[in-house]
């Protein structure tokens, strides 16, 4: 049973460890760069799918370690890029998967043959041929721009390609979008450039990263076994508590519940607004040359855009009218994992949850080898589910590119858990 997972990412790592678990020894993993850890490898390199130089986890480490194997104790609450990479090294020098990982090598094609069984194109000039993929190549390296791109004659980046401040001083720099990913540039930027607004199309909840003196994600985890209406209720009033109102920042006020939206977790964005170094704005009406007009009738002359407008998701490997997913509002996957066409293809950490990707991508790795050493099996009507469930995760948030792969943390993981001990 010739296994390959593509992608040598937290997802890809944890997908061979419980692969390797469960009995399935012919596993074989694709890593087209020069080590493992995906997008965690920092490199300033232009094109690199990597974090920025200052880059920290915004799930806490105790929300973010593998079961069977804790990070260090002497790591802070929220690690560095740098320590996560580390922590991914040791996972997986102890459990011995580097004999299983072809480092250098890119999977070019991927097509269906017969009998359900798949042929690798790769970089190496050769096609082997496999029962089973797992695709873990990640969903952040096809960047989504915006349609005014070409109309702004000044610095044009996206998000993807950021990675210092270095080069913004004196600069008048504007970021349009305020997730994560939004916000991490902003703040950076503001240590160098003389003027940085950012703006948003729509409200966003923006978190700290500590609530109580807890990491947020810690603090949130003791009412999960609340009613979810509850629970809304309660992050409205501690945010409220804690922050005061988001007009109080010059942000829009949320008019819908953080269960509906992927929430951004960023605690220096309001200090920064508070000193003046990041002032929020508007949506965009237009761009042109270096100008930029905002929904409510301003304008402002901007030097550098840096565009936090979220990614595709993507499979370069696979011919555009097998599965493209670029522009869809819901994935047709099952458990966010099985497609209902090709029963031999899996997606590993192909979701964005509220909480940390890698242990989820851990549940799903173990569900599938359950699954394949026929310990368990799946619902006779799951290529329906697919359907339905991937339309019912869609209802549940806001409708926008971004939640296309959003799923709730705790509801998500017990039902892999539930499917894992066969119930």
């Amino acid at each position: 049973m010739p296994i390959a997972i593509i992608g040598a990412g937290c997802s890809g790592l944890t997908a061979i460890k419980n692969l390797l678990e469960a009995g399935l020894q012919d596993v074989i993993c694709y890593e087209k760069s020069d080590q493992i850890g995906g997008n965690w490898v920092y490199t300033a390199t232009p094109g690199h799918s990597s974090v920025s130089n200052k880059t920290h986890t915004i799930s806490s480490k105790f929300m973010s370690q593998f079961s069977d194997f804790p990070m260090p104790d002497d790591y802070p609450d929220y690690p560095s890029h740098q320590q996560i990479l580390t922590y991914f090294q040791a996972y997986a020098r102890h459990f011995r998967l580097e004999k299983y990982i072809r480092l250098n090598t890119t999977v070019l094609h991927a097509e269906e043959i017969e009998k359900e069984r798949w042929r690798l194109s790769l970089s190496d000039g050769t096609q082997p041929e496999f029962d089973y993929i797992l695709i873990a190549n990640g969903h952040h390296a096809a960047s989504r721009h915006p349609e005014w791109r070409d109309n702004f004659s000044g610095a044009y980046m996206h998000a993807h390609e950021f990675k210092t401040g270095q080069g913004l001083q004196n600069k008048r720099v504007l970021v349009v979008g305020a997730g994560n990913s939004g916000c991490d540039c902003a703040v950076e930027a503001s240590r160098d450039a003389s003027q940085v607004d950012i703006s948003l199309r729509s409200p966003q909840y923006i978190i700290p990263k500590l609530i109580m003196g807890k990491p947020t994600d810690t603090f949130a985890a003791s009412f999960q076994w609340l009613p979810r209406s509850i629970q809304n209720w309660l992050q409205k009033i501690i945010l409220r508590f804690q922050l005061g109102r988001y007009r109080d920042y010059g942000l829009p006020e949320p008019d819908f519940s953080p269960a509906q939206i992927h929430p951004t977790i960023n605690s220096e964005i309001f200090d920064k607004i508070r000193h003046g170094k990041i002032n929020p704005r508007p949506g965009i009406q237009s761009v042109s040359d270096k100008t930029v007009y905002f929904t409510d009738g301003s304008s402002t002359h901007y030097d550098v855009i840096i565009a936090a407008t979220g990614y595709k998701i993507s499979f370069p490997f696979f011919d555009a009218d097998f599965i493209n997913w670029e522009d869809a509002t819901y994935v047709p996957l099952y458990l966010r994992i099985f497609h209902p066409n090709h029963p031999s293809l899996f997606f590993i950490g192909l979701i964005q949850p509220q909480g940390c990707i890698w242990t989820l991508a851990e549940a799903q790795s173990r569900l599938i080898g359950r699954l394949l050493t026929h310990n368990i099996q799946l619902p006779s009507n799951w290529r329906e589910l697919a359907i339905t469930e991937g339309k019912d995760w869609a209802r549940q948030f806001i409708v926008r590119p971004r939640h296309s792969l959003e799923v709730h943390y705790y509801p998500y993981l017990k039902r892999l858990n539930q499917m894992i001990d066969g119930k």
